[in-house]
């Protein structure tokens, strides 16, 4: 199976997918760029890996996932906060990565998925 970084997004106030979701992707070599910007589908998914293959570098990255966005899109007062930004390693470039978010408005937790 060739290597790939994705994310996921679960909205856990009602129970189902963050449809919506913009997620910046971030690569922290010498010069941090920001190298992706996308919106979760219905699923809560990106329509395809974030990065695959030889796209992936043994090096540091960042997710930032706009939380206060998603939620003002569907009349939620979200201001205590207004991004999750998500740091982790790549230290193997031929393994597959999975970061996935589990979001309300007044919290978030992350986990490395399979």
């Amino acid at each position: 199976m060739p290597a790939k970084l994705s994310t996921h997004v679960l909205d856990l106030t009602i129970g189902r997918p963050a449809e919506g979701m913009v997620i910046e992707l971030w690569e922290l070599g010498e010069q941090p760029a920001q190298i992706k910007i996308v919106t979760t589908n219905a699923d809560g998914r990106t329509e395809a890996p974030l990065l695959s293959g030889a796209e992936i570098k043994p090096i540091d990255y960042q997710l930032v996932f706009k939380i206060r966005d998603y939620y003002a899109t569907r009349g939620v007062d979200a201001t205590f906060f207004a991004y999750a930004a998500v740091f982790f390693r790549v230290s193997d470039p031929n393994a597959s990565y999975h970061v996935p978010l589990l979001v309300t408005p007044w919290s978030y937790s992350t986990y490395r998925g399979s």
